[in-house]
């Protein structure tokens, strides 16, 4: 690519591309990260990845899903690499560690209780989703219905957890 025409027309569609939906990556980087300093390094990876693979790009129209499909990728490799400290459980065990023992079980049988005396409609969607780690689609075929109603559900069951749980905390 040494024609500087060349140059110039491909960076100025990756600017017109990009620039415009970068506080989208960035709010949706944010949301997976849940950290700024991550979310930054995510968007920075991200556009740089997308530079380097913008001939992949078919439609202009598509930049939106394809950059945002390239960083849940990036925000994933972050973890691919990340090697976590494992503790030997028979060990632990063996020593009756206090690691092991729950910090507050009361609040985690308020927890359960909230959780089972929500509606079946909305216990469903949650159970799938945090204990058996299903996407929102897949949570939408497994019930028969669309992925925005499932949103919903699972929007209100969280909801319904912090009115619960929330109106059974002493102050």
């Amino acid at each position: 690519m040494s024609d500087p025409a060349e140059s110039a027309r491909r960076h100025a569609r990756f600017e017109a591309l990009c620039g415009s939906l970068r506080p989208d990556l960035y709010r949706f980087a944010f949301w997976l990260a849940r950290d700024r300093a991550v979310a930054e390094d995510v968007v920075q990876d991200t556009l740089l990845r997308a530079w380097r693979s913008l001939d992949s790009l078919g439609e202009d129209g598509a930049a939106r899903p394809w950059l945002l499909t390239i960083a849940r990728r990036e925000f994933a490799r972050r973890f691919e690499r990340k090697r976590f400290e494992t503790v030997d459980v028979d060990e632990v065990a063996a020593l009756e560690d206090p690691a092991l023992a729950v910090e507050d079980a009361q609040e985690v049988q308020e927890l359960r209780a909230a959780i089972f005396a929500l509606e079946d409609d909305y216990r469903e969607p949650l159970a799938l989703q945090v204990l058996m780690g299903y996407s929102t689609e897949e949570i939408a075929e497994h019930m028969g219905l669309k992925p925005g109603a499932v949103l919903t559900r699972l929007f209100r069951a969280r909801e319904k957890l912090r009115a619960a749980i929330g109106a059974g905390a002493s102050p």
